[in-house]
């Protein structure tokens, strides 16, 4: 294999390199040093003995992803009010025809389903991501891990039990979530209380994540009336040179919010019965830098 089909065949794979090294980490910098970390070992390696160059890839950025996870894990960093991942542009476009399959990626990386698996551990949450999110066999994720088909079974049980039970169950028609998305920004900016409150679920949540790098609650808001409150005092505050314009958002509509060219927040809603249940707000600049060029 020449060094040019090499790259050819890695560039091909890069998409789903990406996607699994971001679902494990929740971080899009992290996840883009563990795939260039696997282009350097798929460069450098005899490729000659490669069969399938995917599941080569896939298991080396398993890995790498794993032992950086582990990484994070260890130095136990503190960090200042409630955490969301880094907001991560999804547009599956043509790679992705079957609608059931989108939904299943959609859903695999969205941020209620993420911030759950930061919960789990590095084996858990590789075997969760393979297995749920890109349907790989257990004998492979057996193959990829260095780990027993038996093992690996009872990894993807521990953590498919434990995310089940903890992560909220929403509607994922993003017709109903761009509308209810567009409304509730109306809304808030025009300092609608009722109309804010007429589209809030009673115990809607608001986790906002600035990191301690900017203004957002260092706790998480409960109920339709503390969230439309603040929702509504800090539209009133304003943003200098305000704009914003709608993306694909780890699976979903989202809202890019800028002041002049500067990405300022990132706006999200999980959506349930008609109303929003969860509102996330993502304010720590060193999670919006990739959305810059966006």
């Amino acid at each position: 294999m020449t060094t040019d089909t090499a790259t050819d065949v890695f560039e091909e794979h890069r998409p789903v390199l990406m996607g699994v090294a971001y679902r494990m980490l929740g971080r899009v910098a992290d996840a883009e040093d563990v795939v260039q970390e696997a282009w350097l070992r798929w460069s450098a390696a005899d490729r000659a003995d490669v069969r399938e160059p995917r599941a080569y890839l896939v298991r080396v950025t398993t890995r790498l992803a794993i032992d950086r996870l582990r990484q994070v894990k260890a130095r136990g960093e503190t960090y200042v009010g409630p955490w969301l991942p880094e907001p991560y542009v999804t547009d599956f476009g043509d790679t992705v025809p079957d609608t059931a399959e989108r939904a299943v990626l959609a859903d695999s990386v969205s941020l209620a389903v993420l911030v759950v698996l930061e919960s789990l551990s590095p084996l858990e949450r590789a075997v969760f991501v393979l297995r749920e999110a890109f349907g790989y066999p257990y004998a492979d994720i057996a193959v990829m891990l260095d780990r027993g088909e038996a093992a690996v079974r009872q990894l993807a049980g521990r953590a498919r039990k434990h995310v089940d039970e903890r992560r909220p169950r929403y509607e994922v028609d993003p017709a109903q979530r761009r509308d209810l998305t567009e409304r509730f920004l109306a809304a808030a900016g025009e300092g609608d209380l009722a109309g804010l409150m007429a589209m809030l679920a009673p115990d809607v949540r608001l986790i906002g994540d600035s990191g301690g790098k900017s203004q957002a609650p260092l706790r998480v808001l409960e109920s339709a009336d503390n969230v439309g409150r603040f929702l509504v005092a800090v539209a009133g505050k304003g943003v200098p040179e305000m704009s914003f314009r709608f993306l694909e958002l780890n699976g979903g509509p989202a809202v890019l919010i800028l002041s002049g060219d500067t990405p300022d927040s990132v706006l999200q809603v999980d959506v349930s019965a008609g109303r929003i249940r969860s509102v996330y707000i993502v304010r720590n600049p060193d999670k919006l830098r990739s959305l810059a060029s966006a």
